[in-house]
């Protein structure tokens, strides 16, 4: 799994996010908590998770009612459902409009980590993202121009992996802050996007390669063939 992948966990039981939380975070995931349906429902647009853990007894909006609602926009985002009742007219129910797990309580951490390990393996798999010659392998985070292996850090492959995804666009500096800083953004400068443009632009072109990484003035920059 790609390091600061977002998980939403909605459950108001806080005793269960007191001791789920800290586990996802330790594994390098980026963890955002809702209490109730509504909440929940707003945060899977605000924080755009790749993976969502659902309570089915929630105030205000149910599970269910939050699961109907987010493929009804269309979403695709995995969905664990977690049930205090071990009925099968429950799991039935919840596979039925779009769950893709279960787990009955009080249950294990260490299933739940697998059942979530092996649905983001499932929803990310291993995909190459290519611009002219370049290579961004999302799932094992290597990076290569050509015949040359391309060493990045952390985030500089989060910045090359937006930019790779988004291939010939204009992509503004506020837009790169938001998307590849997520919600460190705050009390950053744009500044810090062209610090690290130039880091990129330095390992990714060298001496007699074309230019990949291009500067579009006043608007921002663009990966694109030459």
């Amino acid at each position: 799994m790609k390091p600061g992948t977002r998980i939403l966990l909605i459950e108001d039981d806080r005793s269960i996010v007191g001791f789920v939380e800290p586990e996802l975070a330790h594994l390098g995931f980026r963890v955002r908590c809702a209490y109730d349906g509504p909440s929940g429902l707003e945060e899977t647009q605000r924080f755009r998770p790749e993976l969502v853990v659902l309570d089915i007894m929630l105030p205000g909006l149910d599970g269910v009612g939050v699961l109907k609602r987010l493929r009804q926009t269309g979403s695709r985002v995995p969905v664990v459902m977690l049930t205090a009742r071990d009925t099968t007219i429950d799991k039935v129910h919840s596979l039925d409009h779009g769950a893709d797990d279960y787990l009955t309580k009080p249950f294990d951490t260490d299933e739940l980590l697998a059942r979530i390990r092996a649905l983001l393996r499932r929803a990310q798999g291993d995909e190459v993202l290519r611009v002219a010659d370049l290579e961004v392998n999302t799932a094992t985070r290597e990076v290569r121009r050509g015949e040359r292996e391309v060493d990045l850090t952390a985030r500089e492959h989060d910045l090359l992996e937006f930019m790779a995804r988004n291939p010939r666009r204009v992509l503004s500096r506020e837009l790169l802050l938001s998307r590849v800083w997520g919600e460190e953004e705050f009390g950053l400068t744009t500044n810090l996007v062209d610090v690290y443009v130039g880091y990129l632009r330095r390992k990714l072109d060298a001496p007699g390669e074309p230019k990949l990484l291009r500067t579009v003035r006043g608007a921002g920059y663009a990966l694109r063939e030459p």
